[in-house]
């Protein structure tokens, strides 16, 4: 069986199965050269989506083994199939050695019905080669620390280099068709007829030039892992896991002086699917108490599947913390800390979006003051005018749009006796006041450059109390004129 692709108005062998390959079907021939092989040949025609959603899968699947998981971009269509890479710097003693792991992973593949195969080495290019050239018989290769990669690449053909097409097939009409034939080959020569690409990749594989890849997400740098004997799925037993991460991780975090912004927590199964819980912080923290309460808020949506097999907990997003001097009593003296908690349970709650804080902004309009921001924000400390001034008294509630109020004051400019609000009314006892706020001038549209003082726009605020004891803010708007009566408004309310 094969699977095909159109390219170029033809019809070409995307990939095949290891019955198709032992028949001389070869990755890449023409469809028909390989019918004329095997004219019972079974084909069907390749999905480049679903194969993308299937690599995706098994890559999140393969981060069980280490956060540093790649989509190899050298695989694919006539390049022997799809791969992924694996960087397990650090975490093979974690299973037992890189055989174990490597016998974990290929027994996982081939559960799932992928034939894989695996190549071990210290660079990039050699793994790639020994994956794909050197595991026939066998579905994975090794190569030791005390043996060099040229030894062991010697052998392999030149497709093991991650060469275009083209220049294998230049090469092999020169009668080269080894890796180890080019090794005292001159390099003038080569790359002036073929390019650069040659000698790269040669050095990228004996490891005389440095490879980089990119994870397909950002690797954390703190971590904490588990594994357990037998499949967990019970809650009191993924809440417990959770309790011996966190401890440790909060320790590291501790030592570096850093504080977590952000938190995820993933399960991995028994059926290769992962399962991720991700928690945020609106200021940075490491106390574990509050993280677990912070997570528990969702282990309950957590479905085990059939067990849970590893769980691994990260650190994405952190900040610096420093320590905090204890006070005379042994506690951290921490004002915000019950504040910051709740913010944070309520953006578990509620979603991030929908928690808010108000940060001040340049203007003495009240309604113009302040600015709704993400939870997280902060406000900018080099900007003078954030620094406390004295002003009077301002209201709890401030109405988005002030509301208009019909007004009696005996004196023209005074302040009210009488005024009425949502058909009642309401006598004033006592009244505070005015306070003067002009209109801000540089915000005008443009064609006038200043707006006199005196302007209709001014506002004289009184704060006033009723006889039922509620207290409003309410303003006139422009000064008295005896040709019209000036305009009243209600704009807060007082605690």
């Amino acid at each position: 069986m094969v699977t095909i692709i159109t390219v170029h108005g033809g019809q070409r062998i995307a990939s095949l199965n290891r019955a198709a390959r032992q028949a001389g079907i070869s990755a890449g021939q023409s469809l028909a050269d390989a019918r004329a092989l095997y004219p019972a040949l079974a084909v069907q025609q390749a999905d480049p989506i679903a194969d993308a959603k299937a690599l995706n899968a098994l890559a999140r699947a393969a981060e069980r083994y280490t956060p540093w998981v790649a989509i190899d971009p050298d695989g694919g269509l006539y390049r022997g199939g799809a791969g992924l890479w694996l960087d397990i710097s650090g975490c093979a003693h974690l299973f037992g050695g890189e055989d174990a792991l490597l016998d974990d992973l290929l027994t996982r593949c081939a559960h799932a019905g992928y034939q894989a195969r695996a190549g071990l080495a210290g660079t990039p290019g050699a793994a790639w080669a020994l994956a794909r050239l050197e595991t026939k018989e066998t579905l994975a290769a090794i190569l030791p620390p005390g043996i060099r990669a040229s030894k062991r690449l010697s052998p392999l053909p030149l497709a093991g280099l991650r060469l275009e097409a083209g220049i294998v097939e230049g090469l092999e009409r020169m009668g080269l068709r080894r890796i180890g034939e080019i090794y005292n080959l001159p390099r003038a020569p080569l790359v002036k007829r073929f390019g650069m690409e040659i000698t790269r990749r040669l050095d990228q594989a004996l490891g005389t030039q440095e490879e980089s890849l990119s994870p397909r997400r950002p690797v954390p740098a703190y971590m904490t892992r588990r594994a357990f004997a037998e499949p967990i799925g019970r809650a009191e037993d993924i809440d417990a896991a959770l309790v011996h991460l966190l401890d440790p991780l909060c320790d590291m975090l501790e030592k570096a002086g850093q504080g977590v912004r952000r938190l995820v927590f993933s399960l991995y199964r028994v059926d290769d699917t992962v399962a991720r819980i991700v928690i945020g912080v609106s200021r940075p923290n490491r106390d574990p108490a509050h993280l677990h309460r912070l997570f528990r808020e969702k282990l309950t949506e957590v479905d085990p599947g059939f067990g849970i097999e590893v769980a691994v907990l990260t650190a994405p997003l952190t900040n610096p913390l420093a320590l905090k001097q204890p006070d005379i009593s042994g506690q951290q003296s921490a004002k915000t800390k019950p504040v910051n908690e709740l913010v944070d349970v309520l953006a578990g709650r509620l979603g991030p979006a929908a928690v808010n804080r108000l940060l001040p902004v340049a203007s003495h309009l009240p309604e113009r003051a302040c600015r709704t921001a993400p939870v997280d924000s902060a406000p900018d400390k080099k900007q003078d005018w954030q620094k406390p001034v004295r002003q009077p008294p301002r209201p709890l509630q401030l109405l988005i749009q002030p509301l208009p109020i019909d007004v009696m004051a005996p004196v023209p400019d005074g302040p009210p006796v009488l005024f009425r609000w949502r058909r009642r009314q309401h006598k004033v006892s006592k009244a505070e006041g005015p306070e003067r706020i002009s209109p801000e001038w540089w915000h005008g549209d443009g064609r006038a450059p200043y707006t006199p003082p005196l302007s209709p726009d001014i506002r004289d605020y009184y704060r006033v109390e009723d006889d039922d004891g509620a207290r409003f803010w309410v303003y006139r708007e422009g000064l008295y004129r005896p040709d019209r009566l000036p305009a009243w408004y209600l704009h807060g309310f007082f605690a």
